[in-house]
């Protein structure tokens, strides 16, 4: 299906479904209030509070969507919806928040399941439930990574369909053992998206290079043309170990179909992850440094 337009969007989609399972595994660390351990073991890992005002981390992510021009905003939540709405506005939908509209869609946890069905599921859903997404243009991006203004405004403002932020490998600021776990982006020569690997092999690694010499490693931040990736993503088989249904996977199935049509924009700068409770030291510093 050919996309029917290219104009900028004002849709982002923030995933806050998940479990948070590495976050509440993790021990805890030195320098950590007993409050934000507490919520780091009991809620979702974006609403862990910081600065005076006790604010969610949630809201820098926010922040810089508001500056990067997004008006239409929908959270989706887990069975603790209660948690993000004493933040952000008790309405299922269009509740006003730093001039955007925040809307809640809700992953349900499938029967004979404990956990959510994975990030693919999480966006279904929320399509299901807000059905004129289905005919527009939205970017999804994980709640508990600090993307950019530039990066947010780089995937509203572009003119492709189907887009994602390929990042730089060099510039993350994670350690070495932590990077090898990314994924890899292999991109053809006009940065056109052909496949997502996890832990490539030494031998096969080379190929993995752009044609700007770079490793490129997707940090889970997309547009997507609804019209053109719904199908995809409602077929999207779970991950053979995981169990669950991941965006990667849907995007790769997208891309055998379509090829040229989901381009990894190139940007060199760090991501703020929020995984396990050691990040939780780092992340506060990156907003005493920038915010």
């Amino acid at each position: 299906m050919e996309p029917k337009y290219h104009n900028m969007h004002t849709n982002l989609i923030i995933l806050a479904g998940g479990a948070s399972s590495r976050m509440k595994k993790s021990i805890p660390v030195e320098g950590l209030t007993e409050e934000e351990i507490h919520t780091a073991n009991t809620k979702n890992k974006a609403l862990i509070t910081y600065g005076k005002d006790g604010r969610p981390i949630l809201d820098f992510l926010l922040l810089n969507a508001e500056k990067a021009g997004y008006k239409n905003v929908c959270i989706i939540v887990g069975k603790r919806a209660e948690d993000f709405k004493k933040y952000y506005g008790l309405q299922e939908e269009g509740n006003v928040f730093k001039g955007m509209t925040i809307s809640y869609a809700t992953q349900h946890i499938p029967e004979g399941r404990e956990k959510p069905y994975g990030t693919t599921d999480a966006v279904v859903q929320a399509l299901q439930q807000y059905p004129h997404l289905q005919q527009e243009t939205f970017t999804v991006c994980n709640c508990d990574n600090l993307y950019s203004v530039e990066a947010l405004k780089l995937l509203r403002e572009t003119k492709a369909p189907n887009a994602f932020i390929s990042y730089d490998r060099d510039a993350l600021k994670f350690s070495e053992e932590r990077i090898a776990r990314f994924a890899l982006a292999r991109l053809d020569s006009d940065h056109n998206m052909l496949e997502i690997v996890e832990k490539p092999s030494a031998e096969s690694i080379a190929k993995f290079r752009d044609s700007q010499g770079k490793f490129r490693v997707s940090m889970n931040i997309f547009k997507f043309d609804a019209p053109m990736m719904f199908p995809y993503l409602k077929t999207c088989p779970p991950h053979p170990e995981r169990d669950e249904k991941e965006l990667p996977t849907a995007i790769v199935n997208f891309c055998k179909d379509h090829p040229k049509q989901f381009l990894g924009i190139p940007l060199c700068e760090h991501v703020p992850d929020l995984t396990s409770k050691e990040d939780i030291k780092v992340f506060k510093q990156y907003l005493r440094d920038h915010f």
